[in-house]
């Protein structure tokens, strides 16, 4: 793995996460646009969202026979989220 920039940034109390200027002009983010957050291990992975992107993080799916269209992950996101949460709360 190649690291192109490095910065530092902090998590607010919101729990939101700035993305420093220079990663945000390297990569051409804008307000607005669309981020995918995967965890492995420790570690946190946001990626942009482009079709190519989108393409190949839903390639388990695919070969899984699930039929998935982009503009259909933001609520299936919220329904793994849900499940997760009242699945924890079960525990509880």
């Amino acid at each position: 793995m190649t690291i192109d920039i490095l910065e530092i940034g902090s998590i607010s109390s919101r729990g939101q996460i700035a993305i420093p200027s220079s990663i945000r002009k390297e990569l051409g983010l804008e307000d607005g646009a669309r981020i995918l957050f995967l965890v492995q291990d420790d570690a946190i992975i946001m990626r942009k969202i482009t079709s190519e992107t989108f393409a190949s993080v839903s390639e388990p799916l695919r070969k899984a026979k699930k039929k998935i269209k982009e503009e259909d992950v933001v609520d299936l996101i919220h329904k793994l989220r849900a499940a997760k949460r009242d699945k924890s709360n079960s525990r509880h």
